[in-house]
């Protein structure tokens, strides 16, 4: 029997001015499943994750997420729920230390009340050096600890690219919404942090749903793929179907080799 899709949306739409940005688009990511989101620059890709993530309001349609509807619920009550989201482009702290972000991101901070700070200051302290031990654990998982002490602005491109993967993490999320995330990333990053995807749902079971432009990867690692194009969707499937599929040939995948090899742990 299939399983229920983690997050399903139906026919969303939504217009910026005379432009049609997403045009009665559906998609559905089963869990514990890695689900690419692909199609040229202007598809509405961008607009699709910022209307799941709870950035922008459809101006029709319905979102599901754990079989409860979600539209037009703001970012952070589906952050909490455990919808959660990177960006193109990073966005960190660069005044604060890399460990500093991670712990910022950490979920139950009682600290954050001042009358709790007061009143309980054990408890308070005793959830801050959980939060510390939970950030530096999983800054060894993405390769940032030796950084820990540094402040985010002296990063490269491709660690602020992990940290942010990092902090994602740190909330808990049950599906990651990845907006390019192997962008302006060097190769050996870039490795690392598919890695780090393919573990990540191997071993704690979590759901991915990535807009990637690099194919070779799409193709490695994802279970389904879903095509946009000028705001619609006009093809999905297991990855070698949409290789074969001559609209999405024509409209997206004129070029790319056919014969990438698969990254190991995918199950493609």
């Amino acid at each position: 029997m299939t399983p229920a899709p983690l997050l399903a949306a139906r026919d969303l739409r939504k217009r910026f001015g005379g432009v049609l940005a997403v045009n009665d688009a559906s998609i559905a990511v089963a869990p514990q499943s890695i689900t690419a989101l692909i199609g040229p620059n202007g598809a509405g890709k961008t607009t699709m994750f910022n209307l799941l993530s709870g950035f922008l309001r459809p101006e029709s349609g319905a979102i599901e997420f754990d079989g409860r509807r979600c539209e037009g619920q703001p970012s952070h009550a589906l952050a909490a729920a455990g919808l959660v989201r990177t960006f193109q482009i990073p966005r960190v702290l660069t005044r604060m230390t890399v460990l500093e972000n991670m712990m910022l991101a950490g979920t139950g901070q009682p600290g954050e009340a001042l009358g709790a700070a007061l009143i309980r200051p054990r408890r308070v302290a005793r959830r801050e050096n959980e939060i510390r031990a939970q950030a530096r654990e999983l800054l060894a998982l993405i390769r940032l600890d030796r950084l820990a002490g540094d402040y985010a602005g002296t990063l490269s491109g491709g660690q602020r690219k992990l940290l942010e993967f990092g902090r994602a993490l740190m909330t808990r999320p049950r599906l990651l919404l990845l907006d390019e995330p192997m962008a302006g990333v060097a190769p050996t990053l870039a490795l690392q942090l598919l890695e780090h995807i393919i573990d990540l749902r191997a071993t704690r079971g979590m759901t991915f749903l990535v807009i990637e432009h690099d194919m070779e990867m799409v193709m490695a690692i994802s279970d389904r793929i879903v095509v946009m194009d000028e705001g619609a969707v006009i093809a999905e499937g297991l990855p070698g179907e949409i290789q074969r599929n001559e609209r999405v040939i024509a409209a997206y995948l004129g070029g790319i080799d056919q014969s990438a090899p698969a990254v190991s742990g995918s199950r493609a």
